[in-house]
C-alpha cells in the first residue's frame, strides 16, 4: 500500500527564522510530514543550503546579520541553488514588499502570525509541483520501450562521473554492445521482433549488473551502454566476458523458437584514469572502437582494452 506519509519525509524544507518561537511554531506544523532544518541567520542558512540540500526555502526578510531580500538574491545567482523555491516570511502587510520578493524570485508568501492550514496548504503546493517537476525529469531520462535510462541520462552521468574520477584520480571504464545483425532480423521478422530482443538485452542487463551498477542505458537503436566507476581494465575485461555469455544465453532461450536470428551481441570495453584536460568523449570513442574491432573480427566476442 502507498504510504503518503513515509513518502512526504523525503522532502526537505529548510526554515530561515531569527525567532526561535516562530521556529518552533513552523516546525510543529510542518514536522509531521517533512524534514525540517532550521537556521536564525543568513550566513547559516547559505552553509546549510549546501549541506541539508533543502527542496523548499522558507525565508525571513528579517534577519540579524542580513536582508532576507539580498538572501533570495544570492540564492537565485548560484546555480547550485536557483532551482529551490523560496517562499517568503513576513510579518509586515507591504504589497511593496510583497511585489519585490515575486521579482526576485520568490513563490510564494506566508504571513505571520502563522495560520496551520494557510502553511500547509502553500507548503504542499509547492512540493507537488517539486513531485511533477521530478516526474517529468525522470521520464525525460528514460527509454520507454526498454523501461531502462537514456542516451540523455548517459551524457549526463559520463559528465559527472569523468570528473568525479579526474577529481579523485580513479578508474573509469566503460562498456559498448549491440546486438549482432540487428537490422537484418528486424527486416525480416518486424519490428515487434527487434523491439522484443531490446527488451531481454535490457532486462539482462537490469539483472546481471545491479550488484555492479546502476548505469546502464539504450544508447540508442540497437546499441547499449554501462558506465563502470572505479573499475579497472581487468575487472572491466572479465565482466565484459561475463556479459557476452550472459546476454547471449538469454536471447537464445526467450527468441530462439521465434526467429533465426543471429541471438548474439558484440562488445568493446574501455578504461581511462581520465585527467581534467581530457575530455569525456575520448571514453566514448575508445569504446566504441572496441566495439567495431569486435564486429570486424566476426561478432559474438568483447573486445576489451
Amino acid at each position: 500500500m502507498f504510504d503518503e506519509g513515509a513518502e512526504k519525509t523525503k522532502y526537505k524544507i529548510l526554515i530561515v527564522e531569527d525567532s526561535l518561537f516562530n521556529q518552533m511554531v513552523l516546525r510543529k506544523i510542518l514536522e509531521d510530514g517533512y524534514t525540517i532544518a532550521t537556521s536564525a541567520t543568513a550566513e547559516d542558512a547559505l552553509r546549510k543550503v549546501q549541506t541539508f540540500e533543502p527542496h523548499l526555502i522558507l525565508l525571513d526578510i528579517i534577519l540579524p546579520d542580513a536582508n532576507g531580500f539580498d538572501v533570495l538574491v544570492t540564492l537565485k545567482q548560484s546555480e547550485n541553488t536557483r532551482s529551490i523555491p523560496v517562499i517568503i516570511i513576513t510579518g509586515l502587510d507591504s504589497d511593496e514588499d510583497e511585489e519585490k520578493g515575486f521579482l526576485l524570485g520568490a513563490v510564494d508568501y506566508i504571513k505571520r502570525p502563522f495560520k496551520n492550514a494557510i502553511v500547509l496548504a502553500r507548503v504542499n503546493t509547492q512540493i507537488h509541483i517539486i513531485k511533477q517537476i521530478e516526474t517529468i525529469k525522470h521520464l525525460s531520462l528514460m527509454d520507454g520501450l526498454t523501461g531502462i535510462a537514456n542516451r540523455r541520462a548517459f551524457d549526463i552521468q559520463l559528465r559527472y562521473e569523468w570528473n568525479r574520477a579526474a577529481r579523485e584520480r580513479g578508474w573509469l571504464s566503460m562498456i559498448m554492445l549491440d546486438v549482432d545483425r540487428f537490422k537484418e532480423c528486424n527486416d525480416t521478422y518486424g519490428h515487434r521482433h527487434g523491439d522484443f530482443m531490446l527488451q531481454i538485452v535490457a532486462q539482462t542487463l537490469k539483472e546481471k549488473l545491479k550488484s555492479v551498477t546502476d548505469f546502464f542505458y539504450r544508447y540508442g537503436g540497437d546499441e547499449f551502454a554501462i558506465l563502470l566507476p572505479g573499475l579497472p581494465a581487468e575487472k572491466a575485461r572479465v565482466l565484459s566476458q561475463s556479459l557476452v555469455a550472459s546476454v547471449n544465453q538469454m536471447l537464445r532461450s526467450a527468441v530462439k523458437a521465434q526467429s533465426s536470428c543471429a541471438h548474439s551481441i558484440s562488445l568493446g570495453s574501455a578504461s581511462m584514469l581520465p585527467q581534467p584536460e581530457q575530455s569525456p568523449a575520448a571514453l566514448v570513442e575508445r569504446a566504441d572502437k572496441k566495439l567495431y574491432l569486435a564486429k570486424q573480427n566476426g561478432r559474438n566476442q568483447a573486445q576489451c582494452e
